[in-house]
């Protein structure tokens, strides 16, 4: 009897989630025994949820909003991505019985804007809006791309200014509120709060984007959000949807499982054009 290695999505809401999708075609396309689910799991569950889930017998968690933060504390040991987010999207079963926690999240941004999309980063001016376990995981990858500068927006101005100030020394971050947007330009505005979700948007001054400039929203849906309209709205070169982040670090995190990068363009091309066909 061959046994099937067992690995999940937690977070809340998940119904929407494309991870199984995505995992399953990984799985599929590399030659791997696996089954990746999805499990509704509020923040006071996680912790007794992602213990049953090892328990059982469970390889490996994928876990997003609001988890991520809940994800850092819980894993035994983190690397060094992720000890500089304080967050941890992917957690991993180590041989010994420990839980290893990292963050794909910024590399997966990075691969797919740069790799995908042909984005220079190198000289950027860039915004990325909120605070929270989101931005934590993007910003350390990004500096690595010798960008600028990045300022962080965020409704609660401290919050902002904290997480600016724990980067500080590996490059230019500020934190601000949204009204001290006014007469700031930016290269690249990162969508990483949850409003898309909600179908609204942070109060953002016009002329916000610089000439040529992108938009870049993590959340996704099989219509434009609301992040991805205003970018349009607003001339921006390119306004995208967090698809192909969400296949990028869902790669990076069947590597740390499996050992084995899939491809992933030949997947986002497979995920875009199903939505583009609803």
């Amino acid at each position: 009897m061959t046994l099937v290695d067992h690995y999940a999505v937690f977070g809340y809401p998940i119904k929407h989630s494309k991870s199984p999708r995505i995992h399953q075609i990984f799985a599929e396309q590399t030659g791997q025994l696996l089954e990746y689910g999805a499990q509704e799991v509020p923040a006071e569950q996680f912790p007794t949820a992602v213990a049953t889930f090892f328990i059982g017998g469970g390889k490996g968690l994928n876990c997003t909003i609001p988890l991520k933060e809940l994800a850092w504390a819980y894993a035994d040991k983190k690397t060094e991505r992720a000890q500089l987010s304080k967050a941890v999207n992917t957690l991993a079963l180590q041989p010994e019985g420990s839980i290893l926690g990292d963050n794909t999240d910024g590399i997966g941004l990075v691969t797919d804007l740069m790799i995908n999309h042909g984005v220079n980063l190198a000289g950027s001016k860039i915004l990325t809006l909120g605070a929270g376990g989101a931005s934590r995981g993007l910003i350390a990858p990004i500096l690595e791309q010798s960008v600028h500068s990045i300022v962080i927006a965020n409704r609660t101005i401290d919050k902002a200014i904290n997480l600016a100030s724990e980067f500080h020394h590996r490059g230019t971050v500020t934190g601000c509120g949204y009204d001290d947007l006014k007469n700031q330009q930016f290269d690249l505005i990162i969508n990483a709060t949850s409003t898309s979700l909600s179908g609204e948007l942070p109060p953002l001054p016009e002329d916000l984007l610089a000439k040529n400039g992108l938009c870049y929203d993590l959340a996704y849906s099989n219509e434009p959000t609301i992040f991805v309209r205003w970018g349009l709205k607003n001339h921006a070169a390119k306004s995208l949807d967090g698809l192909g982040m969400l296949v990028e670090q869902a790669a990076e995190a069947f590597f740390i499982w499996r050992g084995v990068r899939p491809k992933t363009l030949p997947v986002i091309e497979l995920l875009n054009s199903e939505r583009n066909n609803l």
